[in-house]
């Protein structure tokens, strides 16, 4: 009876156990599972990973291949500033030895005319002398002829006036032919200043043409700083702000609006200034005008005081701004250069202006 419960007891044991390898086995199967579908998660991962390292080793070579490019034409770039450069410092040597030379030579000119002047003096001197003395010995000459007898004296006379005439007319041919080559002289140097005027001429008008273009560039800038306003114009080479946007009536103070205004100039100038070549010598010109309405204040006794001090307001602003002191320009001019002659308030207004204009010194 006992050995038949032992059996049993052995035999209930196997089932349990077979149970717990099979689960043994399916967790196995899971986890084998779970690691095949990360090895596909992780090779197609690592396979993405490798296509964008591809892409961007193939972006860093183009970029590579971009920056070479853009290194080569900064030196290019470089390359040619450098010529310009050197081309406008000759261009400001020439023009420096074309006007030393335009002094010399109208120096000389002068000189050459006083010499012609004094010379045209004695040779009209000595053609009277050669009258005179012909006169003289044409008379002795028809005493002769008349037989008339002459003395030892008067003979040794008429020689002496021959050879007077002689020497004469010797020194005139001297003075003439000196009167000729000065006049040649004069001639070759009135070329040579009509050729040096030009070259001047051409070199002021250069330096005049590259200072227009970046003037077009500081009004184009200027405008987008100050906004598209109707009343802000271009007129000829300057810029003319109304005044009534940057100060109050018979006042030269600049409010916050106008100061903000003005710092937009300031940004303004420092770019274009840092564009223009060291050797081109500019100014910033800041012109006051008034209407024609009289002002009489301790302050301001007239509108000369007003214009003028509202131009060195600004002035004084941009310097605070960072703008050269040498670089700028402050003038002012009252009522007297209207833009407008009509006596109403419109042509008031039009003459309540600030004028600033890039130009050369």
């Amino acid at each position: 009876m006992r050995s038949l419960a032992a059996r049993r007891r052995s035999l209930d044991i196997w089932p349990g156990f077979v149970d717990a390898l099979t689960s043994l086995i399916m967790v196995l199967v899971f986890v084998l599972l779970l690691f095949a579908i990360g090895q596909f998660v992780l090779s197609d991962s690592l396979a993405g990973k490798n296509r964008a390292l591809d892409d961007l080793n193939a972006r860093v070579a183009q970029l590579a291949k971009t920056l070479s490019l853009t290194e080569d034409t900064k030196q290019q770039l470089d390359a040619q500033v450098k010529e310009l450069s050197a081309s406008l410092l000759g261009v400001s040597g020439e023009r420096d030895q074309a006007r030393s030379e335009l002094t010399a030579a109208q120096a000389e000119a002068a000189r050459l005319s006083a010499d012609i002047a004094a010379l045209a003096q004695l040779k009209s001197q000595l053609e009277n002398d050669i009258a005179r003395l012909s006169g003289e010995l044409g008379l002795s000459q028809t005493e002769v002829a008349k037989g008339k007898e002459l003395s030892a004296q008067q003979i040794a006379q008429i020689e002496l006036l021959n050879r007077q005439m002689a020497a004469l007319n010797t020194q005139l041919a001297q003075i003439q032919a000196a009167l000729d080559l000065a006049n040649k002289d004069i001639k070759a140097k009135d070329v040579k200043l009509a050729d040096l005027g030009k070259e001047l001429n051409l070199a002021l008008a250069n330096r005049v043409g590259e200072l227009e273009r970046y003037r077009s560039e500081f009004f184009g800038r200027l405008r987008a700083a100050l906004g598209d306003r109707p009343d802000i114009r271009v007129v000829g080479d300057r810029f003319v702000v109304p005044t009534d946007i940057l100060f109050d009536t018979a006042s030269a103070e600049l409010g916050p609006t106008a100061q903000a205004s003005m710092d937009k100039l300031a940004e303004t100038v420092k770019l274009v200034a840092a564009e223009i070549p060291s050797n081109l010598d500019w100014v910033l010109r800041i012109d006051g005008h008034t209407d024609a309405r009289p002002i009489h204040t301790d302050r301001f006794p007239s509108n000369w005081e007003l214009s003028s001090a509202r131009a060195v307001a600004i002035v004084k602003h941009l310097v605070v701004q960072g703008i050269p002191a040498h670089r700028l320009s402050a003038n002012g001019f009252g009522q007297f250069q209207p833009l407008d002659s009509a006596q109403t308030a419109e042509g008031f207004a039009r003459n309540r202006r600030i004028e600033i204009q890039l130009t050369n010194r």
